[in-house]
C-alpha cells in the first residue's frame, strides 16, 4: 500500500473518561500483565520510568489541552531529565499504554497511540513536515513496537501490528501486519491477532524478506546455469545458503 492513509473507521475511539485511581490501576495491570520481571505492584508504582512518564504525560496532556500550554511543556521536559522519555504533552495516548524500559523513547506532539500499545526503548514516533498540522504517526489498538524502531510521519499503523525491533516505518501498514527492515516492509500474518488475544510481545519473530528473496534468486540462477552449461558455475561466487550459512566466497572475515 503506497498511499500514507489507510481507507477506514478510525483507529482511535475518543478515550472514556477514568478515575484517577482507576486509571492508576490500569496502568499498574498492563505493566503487571507484560513484564515478567514484575514481582508486584508496589515495585512497578516506585521503579518503572516507563510509568513514571505516562503518569507525568497524563498531567501535562491535561495542561496542554487547558491551555496552560507552557507549563505542560517545561514539565513534560522535566518528565524527560528523570525518565529519559520523551513524550510532548500534545501527544494523545489510551489506556492500557506501556512503556517497556523506556530510555530513549520519543513521541511527538501530534502522535495519537490507541489501547493497550506496547513499546520497547529506543523508540520514536516522529515527524516528518513542518506543517503545524498532523505530522506524526496515528498507532492503532494492541500495536507492538520493538526496540530501536522508527515510526516517521503523519501515517497509520493498523491495529494488532508488530512493528520489528529496528525497523524503519514510513508508509502506512493495514492492520495485523508485521513491519521489517530499513524501509520498513509490510508482511502479512500467516496467524491473525484478534482483540482478547494475549498481547503478542514476540517482536523478534521476524522474516527476512530480503535474504530469503536473494536465496530465491541465486538458486534460480545455478538452475539456470546448469540447464545451459550441464552443471553449475565454478567460478567463486556467493552461493544459497545451507541450513542458514552463507558460502562460495571470501567475506574477508
Amino acid at each position: 500500500m503506497e498511499t500514507n492513509q489507510i481507507a477506514s473507521a478510525p483507529l482511535i475511539a475518543p478515550p472514556k473518561r477514568v478515575g484517577f485511581f482507576a486509571s492508576i490501576r490500569k496502568d499498574l495491570d498492563s505493566v503487571v500483565e507484560r513484564d515478567p520481571a514484575a514481582r508486584s505492584r508496589l515495585e512497578v508504582f516506585l521503579v518503572y520510568s516507563g510509568l513514571h512518564a505516562i503518569w507525568a504525560h497524563r498531567i501535562t496532556h491535561w495542561l496542554w489541552t487547558h491551555n496552560f500550554k507552557f507549563l505542560g511543556r517545561w514539565l513534560s521536559q522535566m518528565a524527560r531529565n528523570l525518565t529519559g522519555v520523551e513524550i510532548h504533552p500534545g501527544a494523545t495516548l489510551g489506556p492500557g499504554f506501556f512503556i517497556d524500559h523506556g530510555m530513549g523513547v520519543v513521541i511527538g506532539e501530534t502522535a495519537e497511540v490507541g489501547a493497550d500499545v506496547t513499546l520497547y526503548h529506543g523508540v520514536t514516533l516522529g515527524g516528518t513536515s513542518l506543517e503545524k498540522g498532523k505530522r506524526h504517526p496515528t498507532i492503532g489498538d494492541r500495536v507492538v513496537i520493538g526496540t530501536g524502531a522508527k515510526v516517521l510521519g503523519a501515517i497509520t499503523i493498523g491495529e494488532d501490528s508488530r512493528i520489528g525491533a529496528n525497523a524503519v516505518v514510513v508508509k502506512s501498514v493495514p492492520a495485523n501486519s508485521v513491519v521489517v527492515g530499513v524501509p520498513g516492509q509490510i508482511v502479512q500474518r500467516s496467524q491473525p491477532h484478534h482483540l482478547g488475544d494475549s498481547i503478542d510481545l514476540n517482536h523478534t519473530s521476524l522474516p527476512d524478506v530480503l535474504g530469503l528473496s536473494l536465496k530465491q534468486l541465486l538458486e534460480r540462477v545455478d538452475a539456470l546455469e546448469t540447464r545451459l552449461d550441464g552443471h553449475a558455475s565454478t567460478a567463486p561466487h556467493v552461493h544459497p545458503p545451507k541450513e542458514n550459512n552463507w558460502a562460495g566466497e571470501d567475506f574477508t572475515i
